[in-house]
């Protein structure tokens, strides 16, 4: 009961910090300009056959889908980071675990209030995003909801890793290291697919070790497999090679499953340090 208690906290508060008023702001600007960029994919490129119609509103659908992923990354990590760090630092932590209170169910009401408000945000968003792209072009992804999961996992991700670095460093630092690595790996992902198209297996390797070690480029591409159309592997194969915004193949369920395992360990690893950080 503490764990909701404090989740549904957590998700009040969120809803009233300056940085949620700005993510609505970048999110709005974005669905306008995709609204209008795919209301005018026909007339800049009209004549276009019906396969390279789909193969264009799949490759600028994951182009939007990676700038919500983008503005969910900057959202999910500048909240992790105050919602603990900053309640330490500003002495609200030491209110709360003065009463009989686990640290470990602080935290983990805390991780469950921002998982919420993360989820909810790419579902409400990219399922606006999808039904944009249906009105405007006609196009509907074939998995819509594997997609939007993924991206929420890609969320989850990377809040709990804003988590662990919040229980050490200070709020602001926890969600620029959080951000970097995110792009840091979606590069080391760009690298790993040149690699494999031109069969070079040390750049490959690259985006391998990285998605292991973190696994948000991992579910993003996944996530671009679900908003593909399968039949476009076929008719325009060597389109994929190397291509940033779209994928060869979907995750496996080992690979579901190591994502996982490394939000466990990771917040396992939060836990631990917040409750051995003086406050």
């Amino acid at each position: 009961m503490t764990i909701f208690i404090i989740a549904a906290l957590t998700l009040q508060e969120a809803s009233r910090r300056r940085v949620l008023r700005s993510l609505a702001v970048m999110t709005a600007l974005l669905l306008g300009l995709s609204a209008w960029g795919f209301s005018r994919i026909d007339a800049t490129f009209g004549g276009m056959t019906s396969g390279e119609a789909r193969m264009t509103a799949a490759a600028v659908l994951n182009l939007v889908m990676f700038g919500l992923s983008l503005i969910s990354a900057l959202g999910t990590a500048f909240l992790a980071g105050p919602t603990l760090a900053g309640e330490i630092e500003s002495g609200v932590a030491l209110a709360v675990l003065t009463r009989p209170v686990r640290r470990s169910a602080v935290l983990i009401g805390k991780w469950l209030g921002l998982v919420t408000f993360g989820s909810g945000f790419v579902a409400v968003a990219g399922l606006t995003q999808l039904l944009i792209v249906r009105i405007t072009v006609g196009y509907w992804p074939p998995e819509p909801v594997t997609g939007l999961a993924l991206l929420a996992g890609q969320a989850v991700v990377l809040l709990t890793l804003g988590l662990l670095l919040s229980t050490v460093i200070s709020p602001m630092a926890s969600g620029i290291v959080s951000v970097g690595l995110f792009g840091a790996t979606w590069i080391a992902g760009v690298v790993g697919a040149v690699g494999e198209a031109l069969n070079n297996p040390s750049l490959t390797q690259v985006g391998t070790v990285s998605r292991m070690l973190l696994p948000t480029d991992g579910l993003w591409r996944g996530a671009m497999h679900a908003f593909q159309d399968p039949t476009l592997l076929t008719q325009f194969s060597e389109a994929f090679e190397g291509h940033p915004f779209l994928s060869r193949t979907g995750l496996t369920v080992a690979y579901v499953a190591w994502s996982g395992v490394w939000v466990t360990v990771v917040l396992g690893l939060a836990a631990a340090a917040f409750q051995r950080r003086d406050v």
